[in-house]
């Protein structure tokens, strides 16, 4: 019978011409009849505006969202927005998040008048006791070639604050990081587009300031700047990302946030294939450090720009919960009004369905966890016959650069994570407890 080859999803995202050869092909296609459509997209909201998401889940769970729609999609599937507002109070949330935003910018603009100029910088604008630079690069970047009195400016500006010498000394990062991230794509060859991904960054590293700026956050930032023209939108966006992934980045004295999920993830390979886990410690490598790019930026180093939305959009379905929205603004009022409140599992994802059924026998991780886990069973065989030592596994697991699917990725997380949850409940009591333990570190 003959199959709807689909439209190569490259398209939506020109490759500069001479990055071409290097960069690998997409294999997510658009299709009729899979990808959520436009048509589809409009016909799940009621005339008033109410959003049955069920309509729209598995959709995006086997086929993706079309890119002419995916950045609104986002907001949905990340918890920009209730699926159950209406069009006009969508509308008043979204002027007074930008306005919000407006009011942040400014403030960072004050403290340093590169924010929202079109310019960034890369090297370093104060030294670590908080006193102006004398780097002639950042200087140029800064003044041009007209500078002013350095020390006078510096005097007139008055004192900073810890927070703000810690702000100021991450911004030159986030330069180096935004002039490096995704630059095989055309639509970074527009210096506009570099410094709103530096604006953007720039504000949330003042937003959020337990976790500031991390390595890892351009690559998970630079996919929205695309997909949402307005710059406010585009910054809650990437706000919503960071509510499911700041634990990763975040930093103590004691501890780096990714190790809770890189612990988690030993757990789930012990419990699922004690083989591995097993040869992986006797390399040196049961602390699964060479998993951590995989959690930072969810896979975008793995597969092709087009891939990577694709593999997080199926994620993101798969694990979609209804009270998302109103979790995260009753996290943001101090508020705990959602809690207790049953949900339809019609509108859940088919993972956020499996942890519901489990109930509270095992500490739900998030999909991510099960993916990276389905990558390292798929290549189990081949990790326990060939490597010799952690520089054996990096190689291995760079192997399957450009060559994952992304749509199987996702199934196999979803199988893995049923087989684990039968596992663990069928396993005696101090193991249950252990992952809690693991979860909650």
């Amino acid at each position: 019978m003959w199959r709807d080859p689909g439209i190569p999803a490259d398209s939506y995202y020109e490759v500069r011409p001479e990055c071409a050869a290097s960069v690998p092909q997409s294999k997510f296609r658009i299709k009729t009849g899979k990808t959520l459509s436009i048509r589809k997209w409009n016909a799940a909201f009621s005339p008033e505006g109410h959003l049955d998401i069920s309509k729209i889940l598995e959709r995006i769970q086997h086929g993706g969202v079309h890119p002419s729609i995916r950045g609104e999609v986002w907001e949905f599937l990340l918890g920009s927005f209730d699926p159950h507002s209406t069009y006009d109070e969508r509308e008043q949330t979204r002027e007074s998040r930008r306005v919000k935003y407006e009011i942040l910018k400014q403030l960072c603009k004050k403290m340093f008048s590169l924010i929202g100029s079109g310019r960034y910088v890369t090297a370093p604008i104060i030294t670590e006791i908080g006193e102006p630079t004398q780097d002639p690069i950042a200087i140029s970047q800064i003044y041009g070639d007209s500078p002013p009195d350095l020390q006078k400016q510096a005097l007139e500006d008055g004192p900073m604050d810890k927070r703000e010498i810690e702000w100021k000394l991450t911004l030159h990062q986030i330069g180096l990081d935004v002039v490096r991230t995704d630059r095989t794509l055309m639509f970074y060859e527009k210096e506009e587009n570099l410094s709103r991904l530096w604006d953007i960054l720039s504000v949330y590293a003042w937003y959020d300031a337990d976790v500031g700026y991390c390595q890892g956050m351009s690559d998970l930032c630079s996919p929205i700047i695309m997909l949402l023209d307005n710059e406010a939108d585009a910054f809650w966006c990437f706000e919503r990302v960071m509510r499911k992934l700041r634990g990763n980045f975040k930093c103590t004295e004691k501890s780096v946030g990714v190790e809770s999920q890189l612990c988690n993830l030993a757990t789930v390979i012990k419990v699922i294939d004690p083989k591995l886990h097993q040869h992986l410690e006797t390399l040196g490598g049961g602390d699964y450090l060479f998993a951590v790019r995989m959690l930072m930026v969810l896979f975008r180093r793995e597969f092709s720009f087009a891939d990577s939305l694709y593999l997080w959009e199926m994620m993101w379905a798969l694990e979609y919960d209804p009270d998302l929205f109103a979790t995260y603004e009753d996290e943001g009022e101090g508020r705990d009004g959602n809690k207790g409140k049953a949900k339809s599992k019609r509108q859940c994802g088919k993972f956020e369905r499996e942890n519901m059924r489990n109930g509270t026998a095992v500490a739900p991780l998030p999909i991510s966890v099960f993916l990276v886990a389905s990558v390292l069973k798929e290549k189990s065989a081949k990790l326990q016959a060939e490597a010799r030592g952690l520089d054996d596994v990096v190689t291995i697991l760079n192997d399957i650069t450009g060559n994952i699917d992304a749509k199987k990725a996702c199934a196999g997380a979803v199988k893995l994570h049923k087989k684990y949850l039968k596992k663990v409940k069928a396993g005696d009591g101090g193991q249950k407890f252990s992952l809690f333990v693991a979860f909650a570190k």
